[in-house]
Order: C-alpha cells, then sequence, then structure tokens
C-alpha cells in the first residue's frame, strides 16, 4: 500500500507529493513543524502542541490561521496509512511557501502545509534500562523557542552523540545547560528536580508541561532554573524528555557514570506516573 500524505488540502501518495525548488523552506528553513504522539489512536497533549504551533507561526509572522482542520487531517492519514490505533507519530510541517528567492517576507504567499504519520513505539529497552548521553557547546540562535526547521546545529550534535555510541547530546551555554538536541533535560539531586526555565534559549517542551503537573501532583519539587555544568557531577539523577524520549533515564554523560548507575527512583516515578496518563489508551 503507497503510503499517503497531505500536502497542501489534498491527500496523495507520497510519491506524487512535491514542492517547488523555491519553497522558501527550502532555501530558507523559513517555516516551523510539529510532531504529535498518538497513543492507542489518541493524541497526546493535541491541544499543547496547537497552543506551540501557533505561537511558532506568530514569532515567525507565518499568516495561517486554518488549524482546525488538522485533527481531522491527523486522524484521516493514520487511518489511510493503517495506523489507527496504534503508537503513531505525526509530522506537521508549516513553510512560508514558494516565492522567487528573495530575503525578506514575499507578500501574497500561501504557506506550504505538510504531513505525514508513521510508527513511533515507545522504546522501552531505553526506558528501562537508561541511556547514554554526552554533552557539547549549544552553538545554537537565539530563539530556540520557536519550533523552527533550521535544524543544522541540533542535527551536528545529534551525530556526535551517535558516533559517541550516545543516544542524545545535551547542550551548554556559557556554563550552563539548556537542553538536548530534540529532548528537554531534567536532573535529580536529593529529592528536587532540576531543568531550564522556559526562556528564548530552549523550546518549551510539551512533555515538560506534563512533568510539571506530576511534580504538583506528588509533592515532588521541581526547581526551574539553569543548571550549572560544573554541578553536573553532582546530581543522583538525570533524564531526557520529550514526545520521542518520553521519560527516559539517563545513567551515563560523557564518561561519568550517574548516580549508581542504573535509573534513579525519581525519574522511575515520573516515568510511570507519565504512562498512566496514557492508560486510558492501552500504554504499557
Amino acid at each position: 500500500m503507497a503510503e499517503i500524505v497531505y500536502l497542501n488540502g489534498n491527500f496523495i501518495p507520497k510519491n506524487e507529493a512535491f514542492v517547488s525548488p523555491e519553497d522558501r523552506g527550502f532555501n530558507f528553513a523559513d517555516g516551523i513543524y510539529e510532531v504529535i504522539k498518538y497513543y492507542g489512536g489518541k493524541p497526546f497533549r493535541y491541544a499543547d502542541h496547537m497552543d506551540r504551533l501557533r505561537r511558532s507561526l506568530r514569532e515567525i509572522s507565518i499568516d495561517f490561521d486554518d488549524l482546525n482542520q488538522f485533527e481531522v487531517v491527523f486522524q484521516t492519514l493514520l487511518e489511510q496509512n493503517g495506523l489507527a490505533n496504534q503508537e503513531a507519530g505525526v509530522y506537521l510541517q508549516i513553510s512560508r511557501g514558494s516565492h522567487t528567492r528573495i530575503h525578506q517576507f514575499p507578500e501574497n504567499i500561501k504557506p506550504t502545509v505538510y504531513a505525514t504519520v508513521f510508527p513511533f513505539s515507545s522504546k522501552w529497552d531505553q526506558l528501562e534500562n537508561g541511556v547514554k548521553v554526552i554533552t557539547t557547546e549549544d552553538i545554537r540562535w537565539l530563539r530556540c523557542d520557536i519550533k523552527s526547521i533550521s535544524l543544522l546545529p541540533n542535527v551536528l550534535a545529534a551525530e556526535k552523540a551517535h558516533v559517541q555510541n550516545a543516544v542524545e547530546a545535551i547542550f551548554i551555554r556559557n556554563g550552563i545547560v539548556t537542553e538536548g538536541s530534540h529532548s528537554s533535560f531534567m536532573a535529580v539531586k536529593n529529592g528536587v528536580v532540576y531543568t531550564h526555565p522556559d526562556s528564548n534559549l530552549i523550546l518549551p517542551g510539551i512533555t515538560k508541561i506534563v512533568i510539571r503537573e506530576i511534580c504538583r501532583e506528588n509533592n515532588i519539587r521541581l526547581i526551574e532554573e539553569g543548571i550549572l555544568a560544573a554541578e553536573l557531577v553532582n546530581m543522583d539523577e538525570m533524564m531526557v524528555i520529550g514526545t520521542g524520549s518520553e521519560v527516559t533515564p539517563v545513567v551515563q554523560m560523557d564518561d561519568m557514570m550517574v548516580g549508581n548507575g542504573h535509573p534513579g527512583s525519581v525519574t522511575l516515578l515520573l516515568q510511570d506516573k507519565f504512562f498512566e496518563k496514557n492508560q486510558s489508551s492501552g500504554v504499557k
């Protein structure tokens, strides 16, 4: 069965989906994106993802207001690709559109809208046993709060991690831990959870919203302030969190063992509570 995608209002086979070489997403990375996970056919935190999408569009002045269509679009894609009622992901990208190459925003331009779906199962080996991460300098621009398709620094960091047999690269800017190349970062010391505050230096994570709720509901203290890179050696636990990472324990950072080298108790509690929020969808 041919994979079906959504492009500018049409559901078509992926091998028939084309965008212009003049598309500003291609020429300038002038666009934004979202990734939403579906558990048992149900989207997780759909409204939060749409709020972040709306904010990203506003921050780069893409005039596109028709977001109400996407719930039906995504469900149709899942059904047409045989992924309904499964763990699946939806990728949505909106670029400013196609126009003769000029740097300023063109007038009378229509955004390019593309969506696709894919299998997106939880990585239970990593969730149960923990992972290795590395640290690297944060060389990204100063508007990381926008979910931009301009991801080359993230790609370079992720490749650096891959070469070192790690699953994620954790960014450090001016001696402060910010986030991962494709996840948020949290650490635990004496039962207290620490993470970078939302700002222009990090992407406001959807899973981070969930963890805030879980901490409040379970009387776990959460402090949102920059973690000094020099203090990482003193942390009891670490974790990477996100739509794909969910709540993944970190057991090794660079050449350093984290804690006792096994997932920590606070991390595992947050992980359990995270998946409890998905129990109605039949998630493990």
